[in-house]
C-alpha cells in the first residue's frame, strides 16, 4: 500500500504512515471513527492532531486505500480497502455504532438487476442495515 501513495504522487508523511499502519495492524473488517484512530495513535505514544487524522483519512479514502462508511447516527467510520471484501455489507447498531460485516449474494444480485433495469452500470453494491446490536437491544427492554 505504501507504494500506492508514491505511485499516485503523494508523499508518505510520518502521519500518513502512522494512520495507514494502524489500519494494516487491525486488518480488514475493522471499522474506526476518526476519534478512535486518534485515540489509538495517542495510546501508542504517537503525536498527531485530530485535524491531521481527519485530513489523512480523507486523503487515504480518496486514494482508495480506505473505505468510508457513513452512519447517520454515528458520523463516519473507516476500514482498510480489501478486494476480497469489495461487495460486503454492514449491520450497524444505531445506539452504540457497533458494526458487523456480512456478505449476501442475493443483495449483489438485486443491485445488478436494478442497475440493468435502469440502464446503470454497477460499480459496487453496499447495503447498510440499521439495527440494534444484542447488547443495546437487551438494554432497550
Amino acid at each position: 500500500m505504501r507504494s500506492t501513495l508514491h505511485d499516485r504522487g503523494q508523499r508518505l508523511t510520518p502521519q500518513r504512515q502512522r494512520v495507514l499502519s494502524l489500519f494494516e495492524q487491525i486488518g480488514a473488517g475493522s471499522h474506526l471513527s476518526a476519534e478512535e484512530v486518534h485515540q489509538r495513535l495517542l495510546s501508542q505514544q504517537e503525536r498527531v492532531s485530530l485535524a491531521t487524522v481527519y485530513r489523512t483519512l480523507r486523503l487515504l479514502t480518496s486514494m482508495g486505500l480506505l473505505q468510508e462508511l457513513e452512519l447517520p447516527e454515528g458520523g463516519r467510520r473507516y476500514e482498510l480497502t480489501s478486494d476480497a471484501h469489495r461487495d460486503h455489507h454492514h449491520l450497524v447498531c444505531v445506539r452504540c455504532g457497533c458494526t458487523e460485516e456480512f456478505e449476501d449474494p442475493a443483495v449483489l444480485l438485486a443491485g445488478q438487476q436494478a442497475s440493468e433495469q435502469h440502464g446503470f452500470r454497477l460499480l459496487e453494491c453496499v447495503l447498510n442495515v440499521r439495527a440494534l446490536c444484542p447488547r443495546c437491544a437487551a438494554e432497550a427492554h
